[in-house]
């Protein structure tokens, strides 16, 4: 007992001297009534990722890389994407409800000795690949056990390595957070895992919540923008409001929940040069399908509606390019524009 308590500890003091992250990210799910479940996330970065809406229909062959062996597949299900810079997919849903969120993870390490000669994916369609071949959390995790891939990344943003793990959730609400460390994927499942965020890695980071939990929310909350202080603060909020089945209130609700752990837009410590600000905000309607942006330099939140695209074998390529429209409101789902598709970030 004694153990524990000292390694939780050890664990809040080093989330409280550590230097705040240039890359955070916080994903948030509500769950509420009538099988509402909303994901939101936030991507926080310390300059703008440009990202557009991508809408693929099902039946279009893919490659996991131009490597020599990449994974190939033929996409079983037609999914909206959020690409950044037009090369990456950092997040989506697909038809089925299956949502996965890509998150930064500073301590993600994807290759070892066991991963060479393994197929190439890139991680520009990683995300991709796990949206459009599986219907639900347990067949990603069933994917992802095999481990016949090896990942790799390109660089983006003058030299910054794409160091990412994930959070993936079905219809159901069954969930999965899914990391790297030292080249093997670690799988951590649940029903309605309320929260991720970055740093340190989810077991870890599930300590120091049991310690906050202990301290209790109603008494005090950490107030930082640091990883750990943005989980146990969309933890207590996320588990504290009401449930509704009403699509509207409950975006409402997990929007000011995430709202409550972004990082307020042109944040600066002088301390701190590469300190990250929320740059856009999702929200993943899964018993809807609708796929909700919200860039914070925008004056309102848009979404598509997945019901209302056609995602035949055979249909068009679809985006939004987010830079263009700044003052849209409300469902954008007519205005999607037939596109070729983007070319990737291998």
């Amino acid at each position: 007992m004694k153990r524990t308590l000292c390694l939780i500890a050890g664990a809040i003091l080093m989330a409280a001297v550590q230097p705040v992250d240039a890359g955070a990210c916080s994903r948030v799910l509500y769950k509420g009534n009538d099988s509402l479940r909303i994901v939101g996330r936030s991507l926080d970065w310390k300059t703008p990722i440009p990202t557009n809406l991508y809408v693929y229909p099902k039946g279009i062959k893919k490659i996991g890389n131009t490597t020599p062996g990449a994974v190939e597949w033929t996409s079983r299900y037609g999914a909206v994407y959020a690409v950044g810079y037009d090369g990456g997919v950092t997040e989506g849903m697909n038809e089925k409800g299956l949502v996965v969120s890509g998150l930064f993870c500073k301590d993600a390490v994807y290759v070892n000795d066991n991963t060479t000669g393994r197929r190439p994916m890139s991680l520009a369609v990683f995300v991709a690949w796990l949206l459009d071949m599986n219907a639900t959390t347990g067949e990603v995790v069933e994917t992802l056990r095999k481990h016949d891939f090896t990942i790799s990344g390109a660089t983006f943003d003058g030299g910054t390595v794409s160091a990412l793990h994930w959070g993936v959730t079905d219809s159901t609400g069954k969930c999965a957070i899914i990391e790297f460390d030292k080249g093997d994927i670690k799988i951590y499942e649940g029903q309605d895992i309320p929260v991720m965020t970055n740093d340190p890695q989810f077991p870890a980071m599930t300590a120091i919540n049991d310690y906050w939990l202990k301290v209790g929310g109603g008494n005090m909350l950490p107030g930082t923008v640091k990883s750990p202080d943005r989980f146990v603060r969309g933890y207590y909020f996320d588990t504290h409001v009401k449930k509704t089945g009403d699509a509207d209130l409950g975006f409402a609700i997990v929007r000011s929940i995430l709202m409550n752990v972004s990082v307020p837009y042109q944040y600066a410590i002088e301390t701190e040069p590469n300190v990250s600000s929320t740059q856009w905000r999702s929200f993943a309607n899964i018993r809807d399908k609708r796929y909700y942006f919200d860039i914070a330099t925008n004056l309102g939140v848009y979404y598509i509606d997945l019901n209302k695209c056609d995602l035949r074998k055979g249909a068009p390529v679809l985006k939004f390019d987010t830079s263009k429209h700044t003052r849209n409101v409300g469902d954008i789902t007519s205005e999607l524009q037939k596109t070729a598709p983007f070319t990737p970030m291998y």
